[in-house]
């Protein structure tokens, strides 16, 4: 089976051109517009006919697009999310390959749940910001083109490779500059938010379940579980061997604790994430400036911005997976333990 893979050097494409790489009945092509890729082709300004050609060349029983923008504005999301996957699905409508199209969406397409509730895939997507609107978009472009498709809406992604901008890539990070110059304090906000977290293999093992099965339509996938952020940080300094003190800002009435070894008692995600940058965690709250021990900045007691969640979904996800599992049959097999304890390897590799 011959197999084009679109965005192969993202954070998630790596990983999946290495679970396709490894299946001896996979002859594996990739696009994208970095040099290592076998062919080069930009989505976002390509023009359908020229993908169309390369596709009655190539003729591909697969197309799996893991491209595109996790950042920028709402113009370069549209542009790198939306119309990439409009040319891909005018291109495949095209040509004469018939291949199947596996597309990889993601969470922020349906915005904010309900705290204690599990999204399943027929929930009514509310994005609550642009990412999540472009990404959306894409989605009904391949359910409305006709074609042999799937999408994959998946949670949030965590392991080797997580980029440093993510919430636990930030708290690595941090972390990471906290034990190199002998902090023994750290002062953390912004990490009251619930996220499921999947390890990026076991989204790769999805992508290749979903190239070889015939579903269609939206499958979630995720653990099944949400985690506090606070419970995230907790299990990261714990792998870390990071023992000093850890006081969380913005933690509800009765939750500040003066340390971070205890994840029963403390919500690791409340202090993970003011590790993560000098004044704004990333979740919108300010922070004080974590480079000096016990200094606190003159934002520390600011307000936190309108919008908390610059993902645009709320304080909490939790991904109904039953679909993944009857359809495609996978679930997860990593824990955030182990994802976590890579995502460290990496960052002390910087030490």
């Amino acid at each position: 089976m011959r197999v084009l893979l679109i965005g192969a050097n993202g954070y998630i494409g790596r990983f999946v051109a290495d679970r396709l790489l490894a299946d001896p009945a996979v002859q594996l092509t990739a696009l994208g517009r970095g040099d290592d890729a076998d062919v080069r082709f930009d989505l976002a300004t390509g023009s359908p006919g020229a993908l169309t050609r390369f596709l009655d060349a190539v003729h591909p029983g697969v197309v799996v697009n893991c491209a595109g923008a996790t950042r920028g504005g709402a113009r370069e999301l549209t542009r790198h999310n939306t119309v990439a996957v409009a040319t891909v699905c005018e291109a495949l409508r095209r040509s004469g390959c018939g291949a199947r199209l596996v597309q990889v969406g993601c969470s922020a397409e349906y915005g904010p749940s309900q705290p204690g509730s599990s999204t399943a895939e027929d929930a009514v997507p509310r994005p609550g910001g642009p990412y999540g609107v472009s990404k959306l978009a894409a989605t009904e472009l391949v359910l409305g083109s006709g074609l042999d498709a799937v999408v994959l809406r998946v949670f949030s992604p965590a392991g080797p490779g997580t980029p440093a901008g993510s919430p636990l890539g930030r708290l690595a990070e941090a972390m990471r500059r906290a034990m190199q110059s002998g902090d023994g304090e750290l002062r953390l906000g912004g990490l009251g938010a619930q996220r499921d977290f999947i390890d990026v293999r076991d989204v790769a093992r999805a992508v290749h379940a979903a190239s070889l099965s015939a579903a269609q339509g939206v499958i979630n996938i995720g653990s099944g579980r949400a985690v506090r952020l606070r419970d995230a940080a907790a299990t990261l300094a714990r792998v870390a061997g990071y023992g000093g003190a850890l006081h969380e800002l913005d933690a509800p009435p009765g939750a500040l604790r003066p340390t971070i070894g205890h994840p029963r008692t403390e919500s690791a995600g409340h202090r993970a994430d003011a590790l993560a940058h000098h004044r704004s965690d990333g979740l919108g709250h300010h922070r004080p400036d974590l480079g000096h021990r016990g200094e606190r900045s003159d934002t520390e007691h600011a307000a936190p911005v309108a919008y908390p969640y610059p993902d645009g979904c709320g304080s909490w996800q939790q991904a109904d997976v039953r679909t993944a599992r009857d359809r495609l049959g996978w679930r997860p097999r990593i824990g955030l333990e182990e994802s976590l304890a890579d995502i460290w390897m990496e960052a002390a590799c910087r030490i």
